[in-house]
């Protein structure tokens, strides 16, 4: 991303739209109190400054039979440059898994997965552990979802 300092306008239509990409300009424009072609213009200088990383439907996972959360941590023993494009791999292919996060600390990754129920875990985990050598892996059902954001935080630039 170039670093083009964003204004406080900038920071609005990023809010805006990180709520709602579907908006029409006119629309998005009217909630930041710009005009059409100023709002067109500053949403492409955002595009060409690689701010945006995509536009995408967030989907209900009940609706599509996802409603299950897990939080998988993992543990290896083995380091190297070879298992780590191995698991990378194995995650990548696995579309269930919709994170995964490498971490410091006790646990050496985090996945987070989307199924309907526990014996789908239980598939995904057997697909798992068939590609690669872990020492430990253990799984989080997530009860109750609190909070669940694609929204990133705006406060820092």
């Amino acid at each position: 991303m170039k670093s083009t300092p964003l204004d406080s306008t900038d920071k609005r239509l990023l809010a805006e739209l990180q709520r709602d990409a579907t908006l029409s300009l006119d629309d998005l424009g009217e909630r930041v109190g710009l005009s059409r072609n100023s709002c067109w213009r500053r949403v492409s200088r955002l595009e060409e400054m690689g701010v945006f990383k995509g536009r995408v439907a967030l989907l209900d996972p009940e609706a599509v039979n996802a409603k299950l959360t897990v939080f998988i941590a993992v543990r290896t023993s083995r380091h190297s440059a070879d298992w780590a494009e191995r698991f990378r791999a194995a995650v990548k292919d696995i579309p269930e898994i919709v994170g995964a996060f490498r971490t410091a600390g006790e646990i050496d990754y985090i996945l987070q997965a989307r199924v309907p129920d526990v014996a789908a875990y239980d598939a995904l985990y057997q697909r798992l552990i068939a590609r690669i050598d872990m020492l430990d892996v253990s799984a989080t059902f997530v009860m109750e979802t609190m909070k669940e954001t694609t929204e990133i935080p705006l406060g820092y630039i």
